[in-house]
């Protein structure tokens, strides 16, 4: 059986591969940002923790380009595979649901569920930049929230950009969560306890989906996890980032396209859908309490304390978590470090008191 080491280390060359050899766009980026060299070594900014792993698996430096077609696919192949074993209890079920309007069905994992029960729930969302990814990967990550906290807990496979722009995932993704709660007697849910919880592209989504549950009034939540997640269109595109951060694993290029890709519309555009980019939502209050976890030299690192700044000033209960030298996706590739262990049971804490709170 493979090692999650071994998947995190095949999963880390891929990524490391596509963000040091280019960056794909279908289309043109609006006002793209021009950054200085810096005589910063990016590299010695990476925390110590995680630098072994990285320094293995990333090439000689090379000037971004734009990513291709052709490396989206490359992508989407290279992940497959790559989901970690699940384990003999609890069990997943994959259940359809019906779609949003016109829309196909969606797929749903469950794990967890008891009719007449009154447990807490997790809806999760995948990460995989808005292009890629599978809820099936995810199986194992719902089994442990099951387990850790008697829980019901959900996967959702929403349709992926290109091929489905905004609002198509937001849609699939809402009507995962309003199918958990119209369906909270025979799953076995706590209408009150209901938590939301994305990784990257995944934490997105489930800032998006808040919004939209709060504007939309008919599905409360507890709680809204968001880990490194890419909240502002605008980064890498027409807000400038520093080039030591985001320059490993998920670089500025590679935010270009996947949000171009979400969005039907070049990256940093003057009007993005609405509800579309979290960041660009201008009134953040009423939205559920938010724990936001990245690291410093992440991508997103500075979007996502802005968020929690802004979340805070509109009212609403945010705990930020900046680990030092924390590059994209750091947990996932060095769990054991001492700083990863930290992060995730930071954001084990937050779900714990959320689901304490309502008992």
């Amino acid at each position: 059986m493979i090692s999650r080491r071994e998947l995190i280390s095949q999963g880390i060359e891929l990524m490391a591969a596509t963000a040091v050899t280019g960056s794909f766009a279908a289309q043109s980026v609006v006002g793209q940002a021009k950054f200085v060299a810096s005589p910063v070594d990016p590299m010695q900014l990476v925390n110590p923790q995680f630098r072994a792993l990285l320094q293995s698996v990333v090439g000689p430096d090379s000037p971004p380009t734009e990513w291709t077609t052709a490396m989206l696919l490359q992508m989407r192949e290279g992940a497959k595979g790559l989901a970690r074993p699940l384990l003999p209890a609890p069990a997943v079920v994959k259940r359809m649901i019906p779609g949003p309007k016109g829309a196909p069905e969606v797929p749903l994992y469950i794990t967890g569920a008891a009719a007449g029960a009154s447990k807490p729930a997790v809806l999760h969302i995948h990460g995989g930049g808005f292009i890629a990814g599978s809820a099936a990967d995810s199986r194992r990550d719902i089994q442990e929230l099951a387990a850790n906290y008697d829980c019901v807990a959900i996967t959702v496979d929403y349709r992926l950009a290109p091929e489905t722009p905004f609002p198509g995932s937001l849609e699939d993704n809402y009507t995962a969560l309003l199918w958990m709660y119209t369906n909270a007697a025979e799953l076995g849910i706590d209408r009150s306890r209901i938590a939301i919880k994305g990784e990257s592209a995944g934490g997105t989504h489930a800032a998006a989906l808040a919004i939209a549950a709060r504007d939309r009034g008919e599905v409360p939540l507890c709680l809204q996890v968001l880990i490194y997640p890419a909240l502002d269109d605008r980064t890498g595109s027409t807000m400038p980032v520093p080039p030591y951060i985001g320059h490993y694993i998920w670089t500025a290029a590679g935010n270009r396209f996947a949000w171009t890709s979400l969005l039907g519309k070049p990256a940093g555009s003057p009007q993005p859908p609405a509800g579309s980019v979290p960041a660009r939502v201008e009134n953040l209050a009423g939205l559920p309490p938010a724990w936001i976890g990245v690291g410093s030299v992440d991508l997103f690192a500075n979007e996502d304390v802005e968020y929690g700044r802004r979340l805070l000033q509109a009212g609403v209960s945010a705990e930020l978590h900046l680990v030092p030298g924390g590059y994209h996706g750091f947990d996932l590739f060095v769990p054991q470090a001492p700083l990863s262990v930290a992060f995730t049971e930071a954001w084990n804490a937050a779900l714990s008191r959320a689901f304490a709170a309502r008992t």
